[in-house]
C-alpha cells in the first residue's frame, strides 16, 4: 500500500474505527449530549473544546492541501463557537466527520514522493510529519484532557 493511502487510512481509523488501539472519536462521542460536551470539570477542557481543538488542525491541513495557505494560529485552536443546543453540538460533530473524510481523501491524492517536502514553511517540518501529527494529536486527546 502506498504511504499516502496508509496515512489516510490511519486518519479515518482514529475518527471512525478500525485502528489497533480500538479507541476512536466516533465511538467515544456517539452518546455524548450537548450538555455533557459543554460541562466543565475542574480545570479540564470540555469535550466540545477538545473536539474543536482536534478538528482545528485537520481544517488547517485541508486548506493547505487545497492551496489556500496556512491560515490558522495555535492561539485560536481552543476558541470554538458556543454550543447552546443539540443542533450546535451536532453541527460541530458533522464538521468533524466531514473534515476527517475530506482530509483523508486529499491525503490519498497527495503524491508519496512529496511527503518529505516542507509543509508550508520549514519550521512546520514535512508533510509526512504533519499528516502523522494529526493522527497522533487525536490519539493524545482521546486519552488526555
Amino acid at each position: 500500500m502506498a504511504i499516502n493511502l496508509q496515512i489516510a487510512k490511519n486518519l479515518r481509523d482514529v475518527h471512525f474505527g478500525g485502528n489497533w488501539t480500538w479507541s476512536t472519536l466516533k465511538e467515544h462521542l456517539s452518546d455524548v449530549s450537548w450538555q455533557q460536551a459543554t460541562t466543565k470539570v475542574q480545570s479540564f477542557n470540555t469535550i466540545a473544546t477538545l473536539v474543536f481543538h482536534i478538528n482545528y488542525y485537520v481544517d488547517i491541513t485541508i486548506k493547505v492541501l487545497e492551496g489556500k495557505g496556512l491560515t490558522g494560529k495555535d492561539i485560536y485552536s481552543f476558541d470554538h463557537p458556543p454550543i447552546n443546543s443539540s443542533s450546535d453540538w451536532e453541527a460541530m460533530l458533522n464538521k468533524l466527520w466531514t473534515d476527517a473524510e475530506k482530509c483523508a481523501a486529499l491525503m490519498e491524492k497527495f503524491p508519496d514522493e512529496k511527503l518529505g517536502e516542507v509543509f508550508f514553511e520549514e519550521k512546520y517540518g514535512t508533510y509526512y510529519r504533519n499528516f502523522h501529527g494529526l493522527i497522533e494529536h487525536t490519539h493524545y486527546h482521546l486519552g488526555r484532557s
